[in-house]
């Protein structure tokens, strides 16, 4: 073995044992980022690497994957990094062997804290037909990335998820709350690790879509917020007004506070890495960093989101901005 050979996997030893100093999200700080991969919106072949040729770039610490997106029949879709999976027989799921070197890459070496996002824009399910095929979905979405690394057909074989992200964006979802206390069920009953739990709600409150979840007893962790492709985006904050008609941060920051089954969840404002990542709501980064610089005063204000991290390596100087903002 050579020298540098030998000292990479010294590194990689030590960073393995040493979790607590990298980074990862952090619920007392307020300089969280997150940038979702896995659907390549920038849509060239090359605008979405492996999964690992991110995890080294300090500016950010949270890195969804989208998506499963399905879950009461299972399938997955991570657009070109796809191509480097194989369909589990007569499954729609995939089977990546890439992407479970790369979460374990990016959670071992690089302390970055790795979800799998369920749904998304696509997801066309509705949600389950009664309560009972609710938790059978979760205890299918335990199996598939949880720690139980003897299910069959999991798309990340034996690397495990740090938590998972709800992002049902259709009008009509139907037994979401069971479906998330079964999950929770699981979590809390995995005592080896920790596990996160997340939503993306679309900003303008309340969010119709995962009502029933946002008002109930799911003790979500944070929430990753998209104020793009509406009224309420980060292109109507307005410079220098203490009092925002359209960008509603304080409102769910209301919500944290009063609301939120965990008093103590934090919000992560979302926007979009470049025009072409979202039908509206984009602004440069420096318009972006007076919004995040406002968006501080609330109490349960935690970060930044960005969608998504093809569109973000396009956008030269954008992360970096973000990140210096926060």
């Amino acid at each position: 073995m050579s020298f540098l050979k030998m000292s990479l996997a010294l590194a990689t030893s030590i960073f393995s044992f040493v979790p607590s100093v990298l980074a990862g999200f952090d619920a007392g700080a307020t300089n969280n980022v997150a940038v979702y991969w896995g659907q390549n919106s920038a849509g060239t072949a090359e605008s979405q690497e492996r999964l690992a040729a991110y995890c080294a770039d300090t500016s950010h610490n949270i890195i969804p994957i989208a998506f499963m997106t399905g879950i009461a029949t299972p399938s997955t879709n991570f657009a070109n990094a796809g191509d480097n999976c194989t369909a589990f027989a007569g499954t729609s799921l995939l089977d990546c062997p890439q992407i479970e070197e790369d979460i374990k890459t990016c959670q071992e070496v690089h302390g970055k804290t790795i979800l799998i996002s369920l749904a998304g824009a696509t997801y066309s399910e509705a949600g389950f037909r009664d309560e009972a095929s609710a938790r059978a979905g979760a205890d299918t979405v335990w199996g598939l990335f949880g720690s139980d690394t003897s299910y069959e057909n999991r798309p990340f074989g034996s690397a495990v998820v740090d938590g998972f992200d709800f992002d049902f964006e259709s009008p009509v979802n139907t037994n979401l709350l069971p479906f998330a206390q079964r999950l929770k069920e699981h979590i809390d009953a995995d005592t080896s690790r920790r596990y996160y739990l997340t939503a993306a709600p679309q900003c303008p409150y309340p969010d119709h879509a995962m009502t029933s979840l946002l008002d109930g007893p799911i003790p979500f962790d944070f929430l990753m917020i998209q104020f793009y492709n509406n009224y309420c985006s980060v292109a109507s904050f307005v410079p220098g007004s203490e009092t925002q008609n359209n960008y509603n941060l304080a409102t769910w920051d209301e919500w944290a506070r009063t609301t939120s089954a965990n008093p103590n969840v934090k919000i992560l404002g979302g926007a979009p890495a470049n025009p072409g990542a979202a039908g509206s709501g984009y602004v440069p980064a420096d318009r972006l960093a007076a919004v995040l610089e406002y968006s501080k005063q609330f109490p349960s204000f935690g970060g930044a989101m960005i969608w998504d991290m093809s569109q973000v390596w396009m956008n030269e100087g954008f992360l970096s901005t973000v990140y210096n903002a926060l």
